[in-house]
């Protein structure tokens, strides 16, 4: 909480163009500069967007997974599942990343087995395509693990009764399973949309200068420009975005069964 009130305080302080000092003089001109200029309204609207869609591919991508794992597997298949699962975490972050480059790129994996067959090049190699693609391999795990342990703790009898009354199995997804494992996926999504909200590794290294986040433009104005406090201020966007992530998902009630 102290970091982020310094982070919040510094985000309307300046910087001399000349010295390149610090102004501790409480203006707008920061978050007028992000208002004015659309180029931050882009790159705000791609991060959040990709974080979006990134959420929502690893929803759907998890979810089959994680029932078969709770509700199908055998004991035996549900550990070495789980081994597979949780096994890109035991590897570095940059290792997957820069993995994922070589299966993308112009003449790695990806468009060699197209080429074997007879299909044309995916071109999908540092675009936004590649980001989405990166980071929803790179999250799936957080959002398998919650949603595993949602489904896990629905009582096999609720399932039961409803086929006793003659509920379907679409029937008692939409009015059991679904509700139930609500919670997981929101917490699996919390994971998923503010990991990505923050990176900046992953755009960087896959997706190009055309696919810049605002960690990017928060890294060069740091790193680069030595702009602290225009730093500050475009970095409280993504928290912002966030709590009022949390608020609609607490007003939804999705957090009462967590």
């Amino acid at each position: 909480v102290a970091a982020l009130a310094v982070l919040f305080i510094s985000a309307f302080w300046g910087v001399d163009p000349f010295a390149g000092t610090l102004i501790r003089h409480f203006s707008f001109d920061n978050f007028r500069t992000l208002w004015d200029q659309g180029v931050y309204h882009t790159i705000a609207l791609r991060t959040i967007g990709i974080a979006a869609a990134v959420t929502i591919t690893d929803a759907i991508v998890a979810f089959p997974i994680a029932y078969f794992m709770a509700r199908i597997a055998r004991p035996r298949s549900r550990s070495i599942l789980f081994v597979l699962v949780l096994l890109p975490l035991w590897s570095s972050y940059l290792v997957r990343v820069y993995a994922w480059r070589l299966i993308l790129n112009k003449e790695g994996v990806l468009n060699w087995t197209l080429h074997g067959l007879g299909l044309p090049s995916a071109n999908i190699a540092y675009s936004n395509a590649a980001v989405w693609i990166v980071f929803s391999y790179v999250w799936l795990p957080f959002m398998i693990v919650p949603i595993y342990a949602a489904l896990e703790r629905i009582p096999h009898s609720f399932l039961e009764a409803s086929r006793d009354l003659g509920a379907r199995g679409s029937r008692t997804f939409r009015s059991i399973v679904l509700p139930l494992t609500l919670p997981g996926v929101v917490a699996g999504s919390i994971f998923t949309f503010s990991l990505t909200l923050g990176d900046y590794i992953t755009p960087k290294l896959v997706g190009g200068s055309s696919s810049d986040f605002i960690g990017n433009v928060v890294f060069d104005s740091v790193g680069v420009s030595n702009n602290v406090p225009f730093a500050a201020a475009y970095a409280t966007v993504p928290l912002l975005v966030m709590g009022l992530y949390l608020v609609l998902a607490k007003r939804s009630g999705a957090f009462e069964a967590l």
